[in-house]
This record gives C-alpha cells, structure tokens and sequence, in this order.
C-alpha cells in the first residue's frame, strides 16, 4: 500500500493472480452451510448441462423435420458409440476436480495449479488415444449395435465428423472440473453454456437452411465443442490463473495420483454406455421405431434429469475439499443434502412428465408404437432416477474419499447384473416396454446399497483421523482434528 492508502503499482495483483486467494487458499467449501454449497454447485452446474442438452433434443427435433425415421435411429445409434469417448473423458474430469480440490483444501494452491496443468494434458493423451481406437473400428462396432442399412451408412459419417474432436471436448470438461474444484461454479456453467448457445444459433441453420442434415449436425457439434474448450481455457489461465505451465516432470508426478482417480472413474463411466449399448441392441430387435424412440429417450433424460447429473459435479469438489481439510462430518451431511435434493426434484420431475407424457411423446415425428414406448418410459420409468441419482451421488463420493474403485464395482453392477437378466426377461414378456422397464428395475437395489457403502466410507475416514483419547488433568476439551485455527481459538480457555 501507498502512504495514501491505494495499492501500489507494483503491489496491486489483477484479479486473474489474486483469485485462489480471495476465494480463500483453503476452499470456500470449509465453512457454510453444506446444503447452500450442494444446491447452488448443482443449480449452475445444471443451467450449463440443461442448455446443452436441451439444444441436443432441439439437434433431433430438427432432424425429425426432415420426415426420415432411419435419420433418427442413425442419430441413436452414433450416440451410444460417442457415449464411450466421452465417458472416458468425464472420468479424467472427475480426477482433475479431485485432485485440485484436495489440494486446494489442504491449503496448497500451487500444487494445485501444477495439478491442473497435469490433468489437462492427461485429458488430452488420454482422449487422442480412445479415439485413435474407436475410429478404425466404428463400422463394426455399429454392426454389434444392430445398425444396417442407410441408417448405418448415416451414423457412420455422423462419427467420421465428430469423433476427431473428442480431444477438444475433452479439455472443455476438465477445464469445468477445475473450474468447480475452486468453487467458481458460475464460470464452470458457462463452459458448457457457450457450446449450447452456439449450437442453438448454428443447428437449425446447418441442418435446414443449408439442407446438411445430419453431416450439418455433426459440423455444429464440433463448432460447439471448439466454443467449449475456448472458454474453459480462458476462464481457467487467464481468469483464474488455476493451471500452471505444463511440464514433463510435474506430468510424470503428478500421473500417479492422477490415474488412481482416473482409471477407476474412466471404468466406472464405460459402464454406463456399456448399459446402454446392450439397451439400444436390444430395442433393434424391435426395429427402427424403438430405436428411435430410445433416441428421444435418451434425450429427453438429460434435460428432464440434468440437475441430478449436475450433482454429481456438485459433490465432488465440495467432498474433496473437506476431505483435504480432514472434516468428516461435513462430508457426512453433503451426502445427506444430496440425497434430499435428489428424491425432492425426481419426484416433482417425475410427476409432470406422467402427466403431459403425450405432447412429449409425440413431438418427434415418431410412429405410433414409438411413441407409446416414450410415453411407458415418462409414466413409469422415470421413477427409477430417484435410484440411480443416489447411484451417481455414491460414487461421486467414492473418488473422492480414496475408494474410488467402489464406484466401478456399483456402476458395472448396475450395467451389467442390474440391466442384461432384467432387459433381457423384460423383452420376452413385454416385449419393447419391458426392455425399458427392466433397466428401471435393475437400477433400484444398486442405487440404495451404493449409498449405504458411501456412508459407511466416510465413517472409515472419519475414525481413522480421529486422534486417541488424552487424559486432560485441566479439564479443557481436545481440539478437533479439522478444526480451523480460529475454532481452536474459540474454544482456548
């Protein structure tokens, strides 16, 4: 400070250098209460999601004008495969909001920013890699699928577009990680929110006015993946100034810690898409029109569910910020408001599509009987969310109180035990309503014994920490393991 009271040239720090600091190098996570921090991470993490998957239903909308079903099952069929990229890239994000988290709790900012740094370009070796995989192999894997056909050939060069831009996806989500990790959920949604906006403007414009179609489709969403990634680049270097230079020797460091989030979270989000491939193989032996309404379907899921999605990115970083700064019981009760949250908004959701199921349902240019299968899965199935958003909840906590591998164990259970026997009994007996019915009933015991694992953790953590009993001959209480400095000075005699 100058002798007039104003910064100094040289003392005065931009906003981009003074921001871990003014939103404090412990975490802004520690203190308040934990339910305001879950539903405010959680409301602006979903505005992003939501705006980003309504424009996705819109993308098929504006397919559907076009009169073709096959276009609409191709669409499907595309998205269960890019489904698999993009799950791996999600779980890189889940450990780049761990790690920074926890170092950002435990009051180490730079090794913070070091962190990310290493995870950004874990981010992108990791996606360049799948996707060297995938594309030799799309054809086939289309094929496994049951798509034949036009709706083959359409699906394909929808991928052969988007597929290469898996990378630059990539970077937008772990930059959104990052982003929530130190708490600045608002910049965090606006990652997702620009890719959004720029496909709303762009979609109807490439797919109608210029009469692409579905390749117009595929252009727009690596355009929006591009807005994407520039944005989250921009907020985190130069906003923020959250992630350091990259370096050979941070990144081979750093790998370790990184992998031991990444890897299990990478696998227990493969499962999900693995969930839904063997759904969209079986809906093919129902032809087209199921596989388009399970199209809309898995449309209409994000939109109608995306805060429960969003809690997922909600919870992570607010766990590992108090997991850093060793305060269990606060970890306890996010779980709790998650749990509140997920079961209030599921039902609320829940009731208004059972009751306007119609209008939803028959929006699409679908077939008769594809919209009646819309319409079992609002009346019916939607239900199951309250399940499989306690699902998501658990393991979301599980990366982030060293267990991450229970969140793979729960999500392949669920893709797996807990959707092929009850898909597969379902289709014989009810034919396409029962394959949506039996993934819904799969999802109900996964969801609840996940949780009671995910409580049962913290418990573990929070005894471990716990220091022995000390005799104390004056009669003054021990002060708390995560006790802030002014919480001890509280209690002093």
């Amino acid at each position: 400070m100058t002798d007039h009271g104003t910064p100094s040239r040289s003392s005065a720090r931009s906003p981009a250098a003074t921001s871990l600091a003014a939103a404090d190098a412990r975490g802004r996570f520690l203190t308040g209460s934990t339910l305001r921090h879950v539903a405010v991470m959680a409301a602006t993490g979903s505005v992003g999601l939501v705006a980003v998957f309504i424009v996705d239903l819109l993308n098929l909308f504006y397919i559907s004008l076009l009169g073709e079903q096959e276009l609409a099952a191709a669409i499907g069929y595309s998205g269960t495969l890019m489904f698999f990229t993009t799950s791996m890239a999600v779980g890189i994000m889940i450990a780049a909001s761990a790690v920074v988290s926890r170092a950002i709790g435990a009051g180490r900012p730079e090794e913070a920013r070091r962190l990310a740094a290493s995870s950004l370009v874990y981010m992108v070796l990791g996606t360049l890699l799948v996707t060297a995989l995938a594309m030799p192999g799309q054809d086939a894997l289309l094929g496994v699928l049951g798509a034949s056909g036009r709706t083959r050939d359409v699906a394909n060069g929808f991928l052969h577009i988007v597929l290469p831009s898996t990378a630059i996806l990539g970077i937008g989500m772990a930059t959104s990680g990052i982003l929530r990790a130190v708490g600045d959920a608002r910049r965090a949604m606006w990652v997702t929110l620009a890719g959004g906006l720029a496909t709303a403007v762009l979609d109807p414009i490439f797919i109608l006015a210029l009469g692409w179609g579905v390749e117009g489709a595929a252009f727009v969403s690596v355009v929006s993946r591009l807005m994407m990634a520039g944005y989250g680049l921009y907020a985190t270097v130069k906003v923020h100034d959250l992630v350091a230079r990259p370096s050979v020797a941070g990144f081979l460091a750093d790998a370790r810690p990184i992998s031991a989030i990444a890897v299990p979270a990478v696998l227990t989000n493969v499962a999900t898409p693995v969930g839904n491939g063997y759904m969209t193989f079986a809906l093919a032996a129902h032809g087209d029109a199921a596989v388009a309404a399970w199209a809309v379907i898995g449309r209409i899921i994000p939109v109608a569910f995306g805060p429960i999605f969003a809690l997922t990115g909600a919870i992570g970083p607010i766990i590992g910020q108090n997991v850093g700064a060793g305060q269990y019981p606060r970890v306890r009760q996010a779980l709790m408001d998650c749990l509140k949250l997920t079961i209030a908004y599921v039902v609320a959701v829940w009731g208004l599509m059972a009751l306007d199921w119609h209008p939803i349902a028959t929006s699409f240019g679908l077939s008769a009987e594809g919209a009646d299968l819309v319409g079992f899965f609002c009346v019916y199935a939607a239900g199951s969310f309250i399940f499989i958003g306690a699902l998501f909840v658990a393991n979301a906590s599980f990366n982030n109180l060293g267990a991450p591998l229970l969140s793979t164990v729960f999500n392949w259970g669920r893709a797996t035990l807990g959707t092929i026997p009850f898909v597969m009994l379902g289709g014989r007996l009810w034919g396409a309503e029962g394959v949506i019915a039996g993934q819904a009933v799969g999802s109900l015991a996964f969801g609840a014994v996940a949780l009671v694992f995910a409580f049962r953790q913290v418990g573990r953590l929070a005894a471990r920490a716990a220091p022995p009993p000390k005799s104390d001959p004056v009669g003054t209480a021990a002060v708390p393991p995560f006790a802030r400095p002014e919480d001890a000075a509280a209690i002093e005699p």
